[in-house]
C-alpha cells in the first residue's frame, strides 16, 4: 500500500526520511546537528532532524523507532521506546535518545539516529462490559503459555 507522505524542510540542509533497501519498512532519520553530540552514559539527548511532515488523514500514523545498529551495538534507544507521529502535528520531528551502556557516544551530523514507519490506523470503539469474553489463556501472564 502506497500513501503521499508530505514532507517540508525546516532547515535546507536536512535530508529527506529514506528507505535504505527496496524492502525497508521504514525510512531512516538523520541527525539535523551543527556540531557533534555526545550522549553520556544514562543520559538523555533531544536530537533535530530539521523536517515536518504531514499524514494524509487521521487514518494513518508515523511511528518513529530505533534503529536496531545502534541499539545492539552501542545501547542507543529512544527515550520515548517508540515515537508518536499524530496527523494533525506539523512540527519539528525530533528523536529523543538515551544511552543505557557505560561508554559515551557521539552522535555525528547526518547520522541515521532513528527510523519512521508510516503506518494505517484503526480506530477503536470501546465498548466497557461487566466481563470479558473467556480465552484459553485467560488473565495468564508473561510466561504463562509455556514459551
Amino acid at each position: 500500500m502506497q500513501m503521499k507522505l508530505f514532507v517540508q524542510r525546516l532547515d535546507p540542509r536536512a535530508p529527506l526520511p529514506a528507505y535504505q533497501t527496496p524492502g525497508s519498512a521504514a525510512m531512516d532519520l538523520a541527525a539535523l546537528l551543527d556540531a557533534p553530540v555526545t550522549i553520556a552514559p544514562r543520559a538523555l539527548v533531544n536530537i533535530p532532524t530539521g523536517l515536518a511532515i504531514a499524514l494524509p488523514d487521521a487514518g494513518w500514523v508515523a511511528l518513529v523507532f530505533a534503529r536496531s545498529g545502534l541499539g545492539i551495538k552501542h545501547g542507543i534507544a529512544l527515550s520515548n521506546g517508540v515515537g508518536v507521529i499524530d496527523s494533525d502535528y506539523r512540527g519539528e520531528l525530533r528523536v529523543g535518545l538515551t544511552n543505557l551502556s557505560d561508554t559515551p557516544y557521539t552522535v555525528q551530523p547526518g547520522d541515521r539516529v532513528a527510523q519512521l514507519m508510516v503506518v494505517p490506523v484503526a480506530r477503536a470503539c470501546v465498548l466497557e462490559l461487566d466481563e470479558l469474553p473467556a480465552t484459553q489463556r485467560g488473565a495468564g501472564g508473561f510466561g504463562s503459555t509455556g514459551k
